[in-house]
């Protein structure tokens, strides 16, 4: 039966195994060595209620990278933010920043996560996306032209961030940021709040 994540003690449970695991990738400085059974243990709860939250270790990771970039998105782009260019610049530009500051610190044998990280992160940049979508007071559009385009956006964006982060030369970045935002703001345009 799945957990309402809404409840504080779900809430409470996946922060503790959230600083477990931050812990233990501290101490490692690897993710592929670290357990369930670490995580648990050092969250001081037993696996079962582990697996009650998670299916297995890589939804858990899922989730980390969910719950992290989400935060970081929140850092600088406020919850209730709406679609502006200056918002748009800055979800790019934090996107791209993400995505550098990870490629550092990911090591070899964690490659196998990335495409799991990767996946995640384009999730939330979609879901971001489209809300903005919907929230904007535009006539005519139907709802599945907003999530094709909220779909299509976050691909390009996030493609372009990958494509980046790995050929990280900082000119190149900012002359591809600007290159995203010119295209990413035309196609958007319609939907764009002035700021």
């Amino acid at each position: 039966m799945p957990v309402n994540a809404n409840d504080p003690r779900v809430r409470r449970t996946r922060q503790l195994l959230t600083e477990a695991f931050y812990s233990l990738l501290e101490e490692k400085k690897n993710i592929y060595s670290i357990s369930v059974y670490d995580i648990a243990a050092r969250a001081t709860v037993n696996r079962a209620t582990f697996y009650a939250h998670f299916e297995d270790k890589f939804a858990f990771l899922e989730y980390w990278m969910t719950e992290k970039f989400e935060s970081i998105i929140h850092k600088r782009i406020p919850v209730d933010a709406k679609l502006t260019s200056d918002n748009l610049q800055t979800l790019v530009q934090t996107l791209f920043d993400f995505l550098f500051r990870f490629r550092q610190y990911i090591t070899l044998g964690d490659r196998q996560f990335e495409p799991l990280f990767e996946t995640a992160m384009q999730k939330k940049l979609y879901q971001l996306l489209l809300q903005w979508l919907c929230e904007a007071d535009v006539e005519g559009i139907s709802q599945e032209s907003m999530e094709a385009t909220a779909n299509v956006i976050s691909w390009g964006i996030f493609g372009s961030a990958v494509q980046c982060s790995r050929d990280p030369q900082q000119e190149k970045s900012d002359i591809l940021i600007k290159n995203v935002l010119e295209v990413v703001t035309l196609n958007l345009a319609p939907y764009l709040e002035p700021t």
